[in-house]
């Protein structure tokens, strides 16, 4: 009973406790001597379950937050508290394991790979973390809930704009992550598409409870947030919350059981490579069958030059050997003349 009550309030303190905090936040690039103050002491507090809104003009900050938030950037100074971790004191191989396991990126300009189908676009992101046992099943029910349900097989150059940010979309949550990060998802998209991705990120706030930061110059497109925070010139310029929209439902996010893959680094590595060259012979069969001869007839040729010199060196040797061991050949040789030597020292006896 007193576990069950310990873990009840451990449930109770996380659902309370922000997700995201970040505390007198500063970045700072250098171009030579130059400096460049790209934010300045930012301060936000971003708990579970929140939709938010970042907003700016071109060069006010926000896609150097949104690169700290997403953990493929570290700050020059301050506390970026991430689940009540400091995310700017791990390591490179913590940071990787965040970004594949806690985070989803949607961005604006899809990155898909053109030659890997629907499915195996949304699968990418399991491949890399080892959990490919049940990917197929998850794959096909996180492409059935963005509408693309039917259209696994299909490749980005036979999907719609709107389509292929709904694979993106698709990509970022297949990990199940706690954070949803989207940088500019309707920027490439006409109002019809921009409209139904919204809806999309929408849903997944209010039904799921995933916390979505939104990074956006337009105001339309923040108006479906419940919060907007505004940035100019690397500072937080406003900071506000629509009164009129209910609280997301939280979902404290569960840690996922690693895979037996992860248990060994170079068994990961190895398994990953195994796979990638496997799904490669099969997506490219005609490429990988005339590399395959190809690699055939240049171990071919070279075993057979090399048989051929083999050959021929044993034939030299036979001929050597027929001669016989004990055989003496003499040349008569002529006896050097120096150069000081007088004429009649060269006469020959």
């Amino acid at each position: 009973m007193t576990t069950e009550n310990d873990n009840r309030a451990t449930v109770a303190s996380q659902a309370r406790a922000p997700l995201i905090e970040i505390r007198d936040l500063d970045k700072t690039f250098r171009l030579g001597e130059i400096e460049i103050k790209a934010l300045r002491n930012v301060n936000l507090r971003i708990g579970r379950g929140e939709f938010v809104a970042i907003m700016g003009a071109s060069g006010s900050g926000k896609s150097t937050l949104m690169n700290i938030l997403g953990c493929l950037d570290r700050p020059t100074a301050g506390a970026y508290l991430l689940e009540g971790v400091d995310a700017a004191s791990l390591d490179d191989e913590a940071l990787a394991h965040i970004r594949g396991r806690r985070i989803g990126f949607v961005f604006q300009s899809f990155n898909l790979l053109s030659r890997a189908s629907a499915a195996e676009n949304v699968e990418l992101p399991l491949f890399y973390s080892g959990g490919t046992r049940h990917g197929a099943q998850r794959v096909a029910e996180l492409l059935q809930m963005v509408g693309l349900g039917g259209r696994e097989r299909s490749h980005p150059n036979q999907l719609s704009g709107g389509q292929q940010q709904r694979v993106a979309i698709a990509r970022a949550l297949v990990n199940d992550p706690a954070i949803l990060l989207a940088d500019e998802p309707t920027g490439n998209l006409d109002t019809q598409n921009s409209n139904e991705i919204m809806a999309i990120i929408r849903r997944l706030n209010q039904e799921r409870g995933l916390t979505i930061i939104l990074v956006t110059h337009e105001a339309d497109v923040a108006a479906s947030a419940d919060r907007v925070i505004t940035l100019r010139d690397g500072m937080v310029l406003s900071d506000q919350r629509r009164t009129s929209a209910g609280p997301a439902p939280v979902r404290v996010p569960r840690d996922a059981p690693a895979p037996a893959a992860e248990t060994s680094g170079f068994g990961a590595f190895a398994a990953m490579a195994l796979t990638a060259a496997w799904r490669a012979i099969r997506r490219n069969k005609m490429r990988s069958a005339l590399t395959m001869l190809g690699v055939f007839i240049g171990v071919a040729a070279v075993i057979a030059t090399v048989a051929v010199g083999e050959g021929a060196s044993a034939s030299v040797r036979d001929q050597i050997q027929s001669l016989g061991s004990n055989l003496i050949v003499v040349w008569r040789a002529r006896r050097p003349q120096t150069a000081c030597a007088p004429a009649s020292a060269a006469t020959p006896r």
